[in-house]
């Protein structure tokens, strides 16, 4: 079967998951070959979000040959993130099972991560009857993602997807639970939230202004100092493929603009420890203001990912020797 993406959508081609595939998709009871002129199915599954991981995928393939899966790549360092995936939890379950939601953990399952290309986080894609198709990147205002979930519906009608996941109803304490009314969340300060719209609509520059300004009104600002950083990973990595930037990094190794810039790849696909392991391999071979510009990367991907991230201390320490 051979998928077409939804039209307007963002999309960089489908990628073989065929390694992540316990048994063969065709001998899924439900699937559009073995259920052809049939009902649409009712799927049972334990919750319209799942988790995604490495080791369950297969299953989640499997899922995908009677219900549309949307596979939403995220990290908890993820500013853009925490935006989109509410977003996606909210439709998932306005739209009653007609697909189902799996959201991965970049920094979990590296082998998703480098399935899906997920070259920046949030990667959104879908999988209709074991096919993947990437979706869209970063985050964006809830109306364009409802546009893209019917597009994919759209597609999943075309090639007899049109099951319907049917998660058990919440019980007992879990019925208070969901009656009690959600905790507010703490409004946003301006430039914040302005710099969270500018970075929806792409417009880095402006984002990067707007951090700035929060900086200089107090310089103790860590959300706007991690925003910062956060926006200049997304802005280095804008309109760049995955494979320019390796093939690029490859073909110069002693190019320190194209190793940073691997360096930066590495890290927003999840494999965090390749980024600074590369640098700090790379800081050896560079004369001062190579080696500052080294240092001062790597201060940045720390606000990236979290100064409270298990990984800052032992490579600040590398670092550290590295310098003195």
């Amino acid at each position: 079967m051979s998928l077409v993406p939804p039209s307007g959508v963002n999309m960089r081609g489908a990628v073989d998951l065929s390694s992540l595939v316990n048994r063969p998709p065709a001998s899924v009871p439900g699937s559009p070959a073995a259920a052809a002129g049939a009902a649409p199915a009712a799927v049972p599954v334990p919750s319209l979000t799942l988790e995604g991981t490495d080791a369950n995928f297969g299953e989640v393939l499997e899922l995908s040959m009677t219900v549309p899966v949307i596979v939403d790549l995220w990290a908890e360092w993820c500013e853009p993130c925490k935006q989109l995936t509410p977003i996606l939890e909210k439709l998932v379950a306005e739209y009653e099972g007609r697909f189902v939601l799996a959201k991965v953990d970049v920094d979990s399952n590296p082998q998703l991560t480098q399935a899906f290309q997920a070259q920046s986080i949030p990667t959104v894609a879908a999988v209709i009857g074991g096919q993947p198709v990437q979706l869209f990147n970063g985050a964006i205002p809830e109306g364009q993602v409802r546009e893209v979930l019917q597009r994919v519906l759209q597609l999943a009608a075309e090639h007899g997807v049109t099951g319907t996941a049917v998660a058990p109803e919440p019980t007992g304490e879990a019925d208070d639970a969901a009656e009690a009314p959600a905790p507010v969340e703490p409004e946003l300060p301006p430039l914040h939230r302005e710099a969270y719209e500018a970075i929806e609509r792409g417009d880095y520059a402006a984002a990067t202004a707007l951090y700035k300004t929060a900086i200089a009104q107090d310089p103790r600002d860590q959300m706007a100092i991690a925003g910062l950083a956060q926006v200049g990973l997304l802005a280095r990595l804008h309109g760049r493929t995955m494979a320019e930037i390796r093939a690029e990094a490859a073909a110069a190794p002693g190019d320190l603009d194209a190793q940073l810039l691997v360096a930066d790849l590495d890290l927003s696909g999840g494999h965090v420890e390749d980024a600074f392991d590369r640098l700090l391999a790379l800081f050896p071979t560079q004369d001062p203001a190579g080696r500052n510009r080294i240092r001062e990367r790597i201060l940045d991907l720390f606000e990236v990912i979290g100064q409270d991230d298990p990984r800052v201390a032992p490579t600040r320490s590398r670092l550290t020797a590295l310098l003195y």
